[in-house]
């Protein structure tokens, strides 16, 4: 081998050796994995840690991973709803007292239960028997009595028809509506009693246009306590009145 031939030789060689520790080994080249050997890392679906780990954040994985999260942000809602209902409760009855009992109970088996949403309701609902009475209306009397108290407003106004009487009545408003009882009967039925303090002006006349009791000219102050009930296992929302009772 002449010298210029060798110095090639050499040179393709180096330039190889170079190739090689730039570019790597071929898949042929590399070692065969041991699928069952000390070094095998089964995929279980896990999040793999890489070092420094310390800056690796572990995702949750199973549904119950969520599921746990859901349940721990009902759990805090109930709370607050609670703490919110004691609150609630505590604007209306004295803290240990019958009432606030009563209302608790209420609260406790009707999630829907709303103390202030009630007197409101019962408000407005007292307005309209007292109007629907005077003007002898039955089918929303129906609507909002229960079928004891119903007959009885239906009697009267039978009897006033009988008579030909007519009732003439304003309503002027309500100027108080407070919790007296509240409570639960038989596990599912509550019951709410209620004093109202109303203006009215009210008068009936006979066929002649008569005055035979009250005075079409004077605000008259009527205060009445009504009872209203409602099944808490119901779909339906309403509150029926079951007793009325008359404190002036």
């Amino acid at each position: 081998m002449d010298p210029v031939t060798l110095i090639f030789l050499v040179v393709a060689i180096i330039v190889g050796l170079k190739l090689r520790s730039v570019l790597g080994q071929s898949d042929d080249d590399r070692p065969p994995m041991d699928g069952y050997g000390p070094n095998k890392h089964h995929d279980t679906g896990a999040p793999k840690e890489r070092d420094g780990g310390d800056n690796v954040v572990t995702l949750p994985t199973r549904n119950t991973d969520v599921q746990s999260g859901y349940q721990q942000a009902r759990q805090g809602q109930e709370a607050r709803k609670a703490v919110n209902m004691v609150e609630q409760i505590s604007k209306y009855a004295t803290k240990g007292s019958a009432l606030e009992k009563g209302l608790s109970e209420i609260a406790k088996a009707d999630r829907r239960f709303d103390p202030e949403r009630f007197l409101e309701g019962a408000k407005t609902a007292y307005e309209m028997i007292v109007m629907a009475f005077a003007e002898g209306n039955r089918k929303l009397l129906k609507q909002l009595l229960a079928k004891e108290v119903y007959e009885g407003f239906a009697s009267a106004i039978d009897a006033r028809e009988k008579k030909k009487l007519i009732v003439d009545s304003s309503f002027v408003g309500i100027d108080s509506a407070e919790f007296v009882s509240a409570g639960m009967r038989s596990g599912r039925t509550a019951r709410i009693t209620v004093k109202f303090v109303s203006s009215l002006i009210t008068a009936t006349h006979d066929r002649a246009g008569n005055v035979v009791e009250g005075d079409p000219k004077k605000v008259r102050e009527v205060t009445d306590i009504w009872t209203f009930s409602r099944e808490t296992n119901s779909r339906d929302p309403n509150w029926k009145l079951v007793a009325t009772e008359s404190a002036s």
